[in-house]
């Protein structure tokens, strides 16, 4: 395919004539002066061997127009061709006295291809240039010319054809400007043509490209049966139904994409119990709060998986693990959630029913620990029959073992009563800096016996929530507990209290052995133990957290964790500043 600047480039080298073309009319109108010459009477022909170095010399000037025009080289060596041909006319004037004047006329060739030249000077030249050629017969004979006519002509024909010079001159630059701009243009277009060209090459292999990877997602999400995927915009409406949505709910993608909103699947007391949660600031206007309430934790870049309840086509419901999160774009803007559901019907049954075996286990261990613990009592305290200070001591041991399974029971009858969403709590105004300090104070025995530094932060100036007393303060001990025992002889633990605009923040942070990044996420499942816990042989029983979290989630509070393996870990439960109403006494 020709270019459009090589075409360009065609047409610029036709515009610019070659040495030999440009001589070419001065050669032909000299030839024509000379034959004309030949055919006068040779009264008015005075000097034949003038006229005739002036055709040698025209040939000569000829002869190098050709030779510069095949070497390819325009230089300003070329103007020695028109400077020849101005001499050639001064000498056939000169051979020609009778009519020299009337050759006068072919001086305009040479001056025009002069004067046609990039630069002012050059006009001065071809001024000179005719100067030259009108003198040059005086000059030759070495005397001032005779006629005033002829004098007056010497001055006045080279000022005319300087004038003539300097507008072929204007002209010209004005040519060859209008001539770099054309090729300006002519390579600008091309290089827009050539980026063009790679922009629709760019283009075309990224529709590729793209159709590509529309193929493999669709191929993935409709190879996906188990889960329930479905994509939404800004607004909750369905824009992605996969075949495990499809089965899930009971309907086809046509019938939900561009028709229905994913919160019309959703129970709607759910979305209306989180929205309360939420604590919208004062003033904010919130179009649709169930489906706000839905999509706030990936909206502010925060992964959650929560469990909801979805309605089916025919009436009946489903329970499910939702996994929310957002579709970025190329910019990073959010344009929609990917909802990723799961049925957990199975899983919540068999939770119910471990949580009733261990509930009634529980309940059948309490009853024969409170009955064993009360005997021990009283043979502590027989006075018929004292017990010797060995038999004390093991007594004591014994006590210590029955209170430690007591405890124990009392922690696995509490987190069935989480699993199942009730146990009680006693609401109040709650000084936190009241129940931080005790559970410092309480802690501190266990941490000088375990040469821990147990370093306390509480602000002067008091932090109030609405909570129960009890409850928060076993939710500190279980975190203090924690960092002390994962904390080597030698560290530190700083307990902090301190408080945002919206809420109070109870942070633990210790410099022991750390968590590991991949196990974060499992910190509050029953039972769970960190790796680095069974390696080092921590003792637990892996509740304590387990607790702690559904006492702050009660709290309507958040509990986060931060921790490197190696470097230590830190708990931030956040609270909320008394903001929400509630009774005197309510479950959770």
């Amino acid at each position: 395919m020709t270019s459009l600047y090589g075409l360009i480039k065609a047409r610029i080298a036709v515009d610019t004539p070659s040495p030999a073309l440009k001589q070419m009319p001065t050669t032909v109108a000299f030839l024509v002066a000379v034959l004309f010459c030949l055919l006068l009477p040779q009264e008015l022909v005075s000097k034949p061997l003038a006229i005739l170095g002036s055709v040698l010399l025209i040939a000569f000037a000829t002869g190098l127009s050709l030779y510069f025009g095949s070497v390819r080289r325009v230089t300003r060596w070329t103007l020695v061709v028109p400077g020849i041909s101005l001499i050639a006319i001064g000498v056939l004037r000169e051979g020609s006295n009778g009519i020299g004047s009337i050759f006068s006329a072919l001086i305009v060739l040479p001056v025009v291809w002069i004067a046609a030249e990039e630069g002012r000077r050059w006009v001065v030249v071809a001024t000179a240039g005719t100067f030259f050629a009108l003198m040059l017969p005086y000059l030759i004979e070495w005397k001032l010319p005779l006629d005033a006519s002829e004098s007056i002509r010497g001055i006045f024909s080279p000022a005319v054809f300087g004038i003539a010079a300097a507008i072929i001159n204007e002209l010209s630059r004005q040519g060859r400007q209008q001539l770099a701009s054309i090729k300006r243009l002519a390579q600008e277009g091309e290089d827009m043509l050539v980026q063009s060209l790679a922009v629709a090459t760019r283009l075309k292999e990224n529709e590729l490209q793209l159709h590509a990877a529309d193929r493999l997602t669709r191929s993935v999400l409709d190879s996906v049966t188990e889960q329930s995927v479905i994509g939404t915009d800004l607004t909750g409406l369905i824009d992605v139904w996969n075949p495990g949505a499809a089965a899930m709910l009971g309907l086809s993608s046509a019938d939900t994409q561009g028709k229905r909103f994913v919160f019309d699947f959703h129970v709607e007391s759910e979305l209306e119990d989180r929205a309360r949660t939420l604590n919208y600031p004062a003033g904010a206007t919130v179009l649709n709060p169930g489906f706000s309430a839905l999509v706030e934790s990936a909206r502010l870049g925060r992964a959650e998986v929560r469990e909801w309840t979805y309605l089916r086509q025919d009436g009946s419901t489903v329970s499910v693990s939702v996994a929310v999160t957002p579709r970025i774009d190329d910019h990073g803007e959010t344009v929609g959630y990917i909802f990723v559901a799961t049925d957990v019907t199975q899983a919540l049954e068999v939770a119910r029913l471990k949580d009733e075996f261990v509930g009634l286990i529980s309940h059948e261990l309490r009853t024969p620990l409170s009955s064993i613990l009360g005997y021990l009592e009283l043979m502590r305290d027989d006075d018929e029959s004292p017990l010797s200070g060995e038999q004390l001591q093991y007594l004591g041991v014994a006590e210590r073992n029955a209170h430690r399974l007591l405890r124990l029971v009392g922690d696995l009858l509490f987190t069935a009563q989480v699993s199942s969403g009730k146990f009680p709590l006693d609401i109040s105004q709650v000084s936190l800096n009241e129940v931080v300090t005790a559970a410092v104070l309480s802690a501190r025995p266990v941490a000088n016996a375990a040469g821990v530094t147990l370093v306390l932060e509480c602000p002067d100036d008091p932090i109030t929530v609405r909570g129960d007393t009890v409850r928060l303060g076993q939710g500190c001990d279980n975190l203090i507990s924690n960092a002390l025992k994962f904390t080597l002889q030698g560290g530190v633990v700083t307990v902090s209290l301190s408080s945002s605009s919206d809420n109070a923040i109870i942070t633990v942070r210790d410099t022991g052995i750390g968590i590991p990044a991949a196990e974060l996420d499992q910190l509050y499942a029953r039972f769970f133990r960190a790796s680095t816990a069974t390696r080092n042989a921590v003792p637990g029983v892996g509740l304590g957290l387990t607790i702690t979290k559904a006492i702050v989630t009660a709290h309507l509070g958040e509990l986060d964790v931060q921790s490197e393996e190696g470097v230590g870990t830190a708990f931030i439960m956040s609270l909320p500043l008394a903001k929400v109403p509630v009774g005197a006494q309510r479950e959770s």
